[in-house]
């Protein structure tokens, strides 16, 4: 599942090699959580969110087949960019606490 969602992710962004789909896997369900470059975010949620829409749908047609729910979660942010924004703001806060 995470081989064609990562499959049809690639084909519609401008920077494949930053696409990024986690598989966590429980009894009867799997969510799949999306990350990539924020240029290209409005490329997967598409206007109004059909791009999105219709990915969950080709997802959940596929899930159908193998008894499962899946659940398709696109993040907004890299976890990786959420820690190093994180660093460089208590950066920034500990140089204002210093002055």
């Amino acid at each position: 599942m995470r081989e064609l969602v990562e499959y049809i992710i690639k084909q519609i962004v401008d920077s494949p090699d930053e696409v990024e789909v986690q598989e966590i896997k429980a009894e009867k369900v799997i969510l799949l959580e999306i990350s990539v470059a924020k240029d290209d975010m409005g490329k997967v949620i598409g206007r109004g969110g059909r791009v999105a829409n219709a990915l969950r749908t080709i997802v959940g047609a596929a899930a159908a087949k193998l008894k499962k729910r899946v659940m398709v979660e696109i993040l907004e942010e890299r976890k990786e960019e959420t820690k190093e924004e994180t660093k460089e703001e208590t950066k920034e806060e500990t140089k204002e606490e210093t002055k």
